[in-house]
């Protein structure tokens, strides 16, 4: 069981079981959401993930067409999680909200024909230029 939590403390979610993906995403509305060049992404069965305290929902259109329901805290704006369309049985987290520095690496990075120059990965993480499968 881990934990994880925006920066005030009022939105929280207990997760049950460990992810079943860690990844990094390139892409614009993630560099956007963060204000990092990159975000940080555990994703979880929705069905071992308790959410605690109150959150704002800010709905916004993926290029896929499907919509993606982001879940911030309404005092301190941290976004904690997210819900898309595209993969109803997962919740994503932000890694950071963790605040967990043995959080395990990511296994794969997406949409990095967003990546800015300067960023170095490790081998070990597959990358993608956009989504696994060549989806968008």
């Amino acid at each position: 069981m881990t934990s994880a939590r925006c920066a005030c403390g009022a939105l929280g979610l207990i997760l049950h079981e460990r992810p079943q993906l860690i990844a990094l995403c390139h892409c614009f509305a993630c560099q956007r959401r963060t204000g990092a060049p990159f975000s940080a992404n555990a994703f979880y069965s929705i069905d071992c993930v308790e959410i605690s305290g109150t959150s704002t929902e800010f709905t916004r259109t993926a290029d896929s067409g499907r919509h993606v329901r982001m879940h911030f805290c309404p005092t301190c704006g941290s976004t904690v999680y997210w819900k898309a369309d595209a993969s109803p049985r997962l919740i994503g987290v932000a890694v950071g909200s963790f605040a967990e520095p043995s959080f395990p690496p990511p296994a794969m990075s997406v949409f990095e024909q967003a990546k800015h120059s300067w960023v170095r990965l490790d081998e070990t993480v597959e990358s993608f230029h956009g989504l696994p499968g060549g989806q968008s």
